[in-house]
């Protein structure tokens, strides 16, 4: 079974670096290094600085691939109409199990990140800078970083700058639920959909995107429109880090020229000759055939013209030798477990089609599969975030991608091949046998809101009074990663795991003491 990332994994290059520069020399950059290997970085005014974005065509890359420049002028436009000062918000979540670029650069080049944030904040003449992580190793580094560059949250400062520490969950990611912990509520989406650039952390216009489309825009700014679009393909120029995991010799991150052929950096990471397909652009992202991803280059463009994604870089191949549609069952699961629970497609659509996929591949038929196919179609769009979708989307490309398995699963009850979890998820252990441990309700907390049981219903259930039921028996491992999730979920703090205290041993009788023998007795720059 594939065991969860590492943070920072190994770091590769395809021709020269940008965003990896000084990598070879230090694990991570710190001020002096990054000024030594980078160079100094001079203001910019708005207009400027969004022309430069413009220049370079550079895309939001957590994802949705928004262009940064459209957005900058909308943060600008909405602050000067407000006459308020707007905020910069870095988002460095990256909660999804098969991406690591973002936390690579934090971990490694913060203050590269910094460069873009603290450039984009003195165009915007905003006085708030926020940096959202997940991970003990991120915050760290960019605590790390901040106090270098002496700056702090202290009131008086010229720029407030703060790290935002949020819980390791797919959905902290997500911009609104970046923006609702920023200003002190849940990690979570607020159900309703509202667009940062006009009312953002504290209700001010907030320009927020991910940590390498930053550090773009400071590459960008030092070497200038020319020489950044002399790397890469004229309509997508510059490079892009890429994770690369599955069925890979071992996980890493690329940094590449947009351009080069997806089949080269599969070769480099140690995939298959000819992999069974490849997903392109994580858990929310697609899946590409053999054929489509031979015939592939690394560039939005390219793999969203034959049905992939580029996403926020996630690319991972899988052998001959798995399931295609368990592994898919698997991360479906994963999926609805990661739910906010705040709507509807969330809390209801997305446990419904994994379990609908479970049904297909347990020999549900056609029937099966048309309900299947109904629900995602019921889902999609009508969330309150793009998680829903994401997930939905994901499905649909599985059921699509790999059309021959799907027919032996729904009309022979199989493919004949074991699902070998090749794609990595957190929390997993060998599967098979007990784990040791008990999910255990405090009454005295528990507010029946149930999201446990749409977690792991095969060892919670609600009641006829909507409060829970819980298995009285040891967790099964594979389950433990759900059981795990259902604690984290649950808003009342109700929930545990606790492993039984260990039984002492029966009394023996007292025996007579031997003659003569004793008892034997761990800086804003």
């Amino acid at each position: 079974m594939n065991a969860p990332l590492p943070d920072v994994p190994e770091v590769r290059v395809v021709g020269l670096p940008q965003l990896t520069s000084g990598f070879d020399l230090v694990e991570r950059l710190d001020l002096a290094m990054h000024l030594k290997v980078h160079g100094p970085l001079e203001p910019m005014g708005g207009e400027r600085l969004a022309q430069l974005a413009d220049d370079v065509v550079l895309r939001g890359r957590g994802g949705a691939g928004f262009p940064f420049a459209r957005k900058l002028r909308a943060v600008a436009n909405a602050a000067i109409k407000r006459g308020v000062r707007p905020v910069v918000v870095v988002n460095g979540s990256e909660d999804e199990p098969a991406c690591r670029k973002d936390t690579v650069l934090i971990n490694r080049a913060p203050h590269l990140i910094l460069d873009g944030a603290l450039l984009a904040a003195e165009a915007l003449g905003a006085r708030t800078l926020v940096i959202g992580v997940t991970r003990d190793s991120t915050e760290a580094s960019m605590t790390a970083a901040l106090a270098e560059r002496g700056l702090s949250n202290r009131r008086g400062a010229s720029l407030r700058a703060r790290v935002q520490r949020n819980p390791e969950r797919m959905v902290t990611g997500e911009a609104s639920a970046l923006v609702r912990s920023a200003d002190g509520g849940p990690a979570l989406p607020p159900g309703r959909r509202v667009r940062a650039a006009e009312s953002g952390v504290g209700g001010a216009p907030t320009l927020l995107s991910n940590a390498e489309t930053f550090a773009q825009l400071a590459i960008a700014a030092r070497i200038g429109p020319s020489r950044y679009r002399g790397t890469g393909l004229y309509e997508e120029p510059g490079t892009v880090l890429l994770t690369l995991s599955g069925a890979v010799a071992r996980p890493m991150v690329i940094e590449a020229p947009t351009g080069v052929p997806l089949r080269y950096i599969l070769q480099l990471a140690g995939a298959p000759p000819l992999p069974q397909g490849v997903l392109t652009g994580g858990y929310h992202g697609s899946w590409l055939n053999a054929v489509a991803a031979h015939d592939a280059v690394v560039s939005r463009a390219s793999l969203e013209g034959l049905g992939g994604a580029l996403g926020a870089g996630a690319i991972l191949p899988i052998g001959p030798e798995t399931c295609a549609l368990g592994e898919g069952l698997r991360v479906a699961q994963w999926l609805a477990g990661e739910s906010s629970g705040q709507c509807g497609p969330c809390r209801l659509g997305l446990p419904a089609a994994a379990s609908g996929l479970a049904d297909v591949l347990n020999g549900g038929g056609p029937a099966a599969l048309e309900a299947l196919r109904e629900i995602t179609r019921a889902v999609t769009g009508r969330g309150a975030c793009k998680h829903p979708d994401g997930s939905a989307r994901f499905i649909t490309s599985t059921l699509a991608a790999f059309k021959d398995d799907l027919a032996m699963h729904v009309l022979s009850g199989g493919c004949g091949r074991e699902t070998r979890g090749v794609l990595p998820l957190p929390g997993e252990s060998t599967p098979g046998g007990p784990s040791g441990e008990r999910l255990v309700v405090d009454w005295t907390l528990c507010q029946g809101h149930g999201l446990c049981a749409d977690v792991v219903p095969e060892l919670i259930t609600l009641g006829p009074d909507g409060f829970p039921a819980v298995a009285d028996a040891s967790v099964p491992l594979p389950l433990r990663g759900r059981a795990q999730r259902a604690v984290r979920r649950c808003p009342a703090l109700a929930l545990r795991l606790e492993r039984p205290a260990p039984q002492p041993p029966s009394p023996r009788p007292a025996l007579p003491s031997a003659p003569g023998r004793k008892a034997l007795e761990s800086g804003w720059s």
